[in-house]
């Protein structure tokens, strides 16, 4: 018998425990029968005020995250869904397979992860090579981003780091600055915007972008979760949240 709620599919989302704005985001996109369930990957809010500490504090993300999957294991979900980003682009493609292997063994069941996510959600456009590249990271992390999109046949025409100095400070990053760096990030020589982190609250921000740069602007949260209903034959199509929701 199919769960009494979620009927159609239940996911099992993977997120920091600091994270803030990957659960009210998928959330705001989840169709009748599909029901989301989370499992804290155990986050201390620790100062990142360097390439170095940056780059530590995800390896402790990524150390406890199989932790977090067998804890959501007992619900016995159909499909889970990496709510962090940038473990899944450490290594570039190689490395965003490795984690998908790992996670899918331990599990027994398949994963929507952000990297595989953004690619496939790029490429659901049409026509984009040259893209752009906003983030809450440090420049090391956005280096990993650019490797792993240069190893999918995208160019990284530019990028920006927030440089976020505390993985809850992510949420705190107003719409008002992000407008901004979707502007400066945006040119001719760019086919579409992405944006990584999803700590950074972009879901509808993104969507708005598109009208006023007249391009695709892809938020992470929206390009996972898209791509998790997709995988699970959901083609649900859904307003308010960009053209990869509404159309693809």
């Amino acid at each position: 018998m199919p769960d009494i709620l979620g009927w159609r599919k239940t996911f099992g989302v993977l997120g920091p425990s600091t994270n803030t704005v990957v659960q009210p985001d998928f959330d705001m996109m989840r169709p009748a029968g599909v029901t989301a369930h989370y499992s804290r990957i155990f986050t201390p809010d620790t100062d990142a005020v360097s390439n170095e500490t940056f780059r530590a504090g995800i390896e402790v993300i990524g150390n406890n995250t199989l932790d977090a999957v067998r804890s959501v294991m007992t619900a016995k979900p159909d499909y889970l869904v990496m709510g962090m980003s940038s473990v899944t682009f450490f290594d570039g493609v190689k490395g965003a397979d490795r984690f998908v292997r790992e996670v899918e063994e331990e599990s027994g069941v398949k994963i929507s992860v952000g990297s595989h996510s953004s690619a496939a959600a790029l490429n659901a456009y049409g026509g984009i090579r040259r893209i752009a590249i906003l983030s809450p990271y440090w420049p090391s992390m956005n280096a990993e981003v650019a490797r792993y999109f240069s190893d999918m046949g995208f160019s990284v025409v530019r990028d920006r780091a927030l440089q976020c100095r505390r993985w809850t400070a992510i949420a705190e990053v107003p719409p008002s600055v992000l407008a901004q760096e979707l502007k400066a990030l945006d040119g001719d020589d760019v086919d579409a915007i992405l944006q990584v982190g999803t700590n950074l609250s972009m879901v509808r921000l993104a969507a708005a972008a598109e009208l006023f740069l007249g391009k695709p602007v892809v938020a992470i949260n929206t390009a996972t979760w898209w791509h998790a209903l997709r995988a699970n034959g959901i083609h649900d199509k859904l307003d308010g949240f960009g053209r990869l929701m509404a159309e693809f």
